[in-house]
């Protein structure tokens, strides 16, 4: 049975938990004691008075994601702030993954090692560096998890099972998450958030009132299932507006954006950063206005992960660039088939690749130029 929890306002779509349980996402609960997290206060010792002022109203997203960061680490003891916080350059800092978490150790705290009060203030923290759309979709891929433990998902793809004798809920569900943060908490100092577990490799480098989401990985497993009543495709955008894009191009068009014929796999995933890809499929400039736009709103799928003002910059910077931007496809171009695709621009990298079937995919999203936000941290 579900217990409810006290989560603050930038939280209130929360994953339940096995054990101490949190709330569903999308769920009709009343949540309780809301204005105990709204009404705290927080106190920053590297910028003060009429500075911090000035800073709080240039970067009300920024001070939101430093006051979430802090009320963390405060809600910490010792020894799990000692595993939750980390140098910003730390070397440990590229070693997320999307495996399942018995297979590869991930930084920071485990979920599944805190008080609800605990598990309420990381989630806040994941909440304050995204929008409500990137959010959801967070609580939606742990969710799937959660479906993948109990033994109800996973049709059609790798990794539906428990691997070395390992039951599914040994290995999978939305407990089995775990939240680092890279650098001190700051208004104007880099810092990272990073948030993951199966499926989820979440980066977000915040550097004043830049918001950065390369590299993430986002995936799914199932990528259907039902909650709270209600249907759920955490990737449902990804795979139905790259169809549509496809789909429009005529025979020409499609003869220079197609590869192949079978699905691939990633190629820039997790443990491949710095490395380099030469563009491949249609380019940008033999699209027609229109289907630049479908292209866009495609990129927009992952780049929408983030922050609102974030996320609008970040777009202005991609369309600016359309015309030297491709679209490549491998697979058949009917919707619900099995199929790799890859958008490539100057400043963008994003792979779609299933695993074995339509039900069990994979996603990457990179700045070659920025992943953890290189160009706005370079000394």
């Amino acid at each position: 049975m579900n217990q409810l929890v006290t989560i603050s306002r930038e939280a209130q779509r929360i994953v339940p938990m096995r054990g101490t349980r949190l709330l569903p996402m999308l769920g009709t609960a009343v949540f309780v004691g809301l204005a105990l997290y709204a009404a705290q206060a927080y106190q920053r010792a590297d910028v003060g008075g009429a500075e911090a002022a000035q800073v709080d109203r240039a970067q009300p997203q920024t001070t939101r994601a430093v006051a979430a960061a802090d009320k963390f680490l405060n809600a910490l003891n010792e020894t799990l702030r000692a595993r939750a916080l980390l140098d910003f350059d730390s070397g440990k800092r590229a070693g997320w993954s999307n495996l399942p978490v018995t297979m590869v150790a991930r930084n920071g705290v485990s979920l599944a090692d805190l008080t609800k009060a605990q598990r309420a203030a990381a989630l806040d923290v994941v909440a304050a560096v995204l929008s409500k759309e990137g959010y959801q979709k967070v609580i939606a891929i742990m969710n799937g998890d959660e479906v993948l433990a109990s033994g109800k998902g996973g049709k059609g793809g790798k990794g539906a099972k428990g691997k070395g004798g390992k039951s599914p809920k040994a290995m999978f569900g939305n407990d089995k998450y775990f939240l680092a943060i890279f650098g001190k908490p700051s208004l104007t100092q880099p810092w990272l958030v990073q948030f993951g577990g199966h499926h989820l490799g979440l980066n977000v480098t915040v550097v004043g009132k830049n918001f950065v989401l390369t590299p993430t990985h986002t995936g799914t497993q199932p990528a259907s299932f039902t909650w709270d009543g209600k249907t759920v495709r955490p990737l449902g955008a990804e795979n139905d507006k790259a169809f549509k894009l496809i789909n429009s191009l005529d025979e020409k068009q499609q003869a220079q954006a197609i590869l192949g014929d079978k699905a691939r796999n990633l190629i820039l995933g997790p443990g491949e950063d710095g490395k380099k890809i030469e563009p491949q499929g249609i380019k940008g400039s033999e699209l027609t206005k229109q289907q630049q736009t479908m292209l866009l709103d495609l990129i927009g799928a992952w780049v929408n992960i983030l922050t609102d003002d974030a996320a609008a910059a970040r777009m202005a910077e991609i369309k600016a660039t359309i015309r030297d931007t491709y679209f490549a496809w491998s697979g058949p171009t009917t919707n619900g088939s099995e199929v790799y695709y890859r958008v490539q621009g100057p400043t963008l990298v994003i792979e779609y690749a299933p695993q074995g079937g339509t039900d069990h995919i994979h996603t990457i999203i990179r700045d070659p130029g920025n992943d953890y936000g290189e160009k706005l941290t370079k000394r």
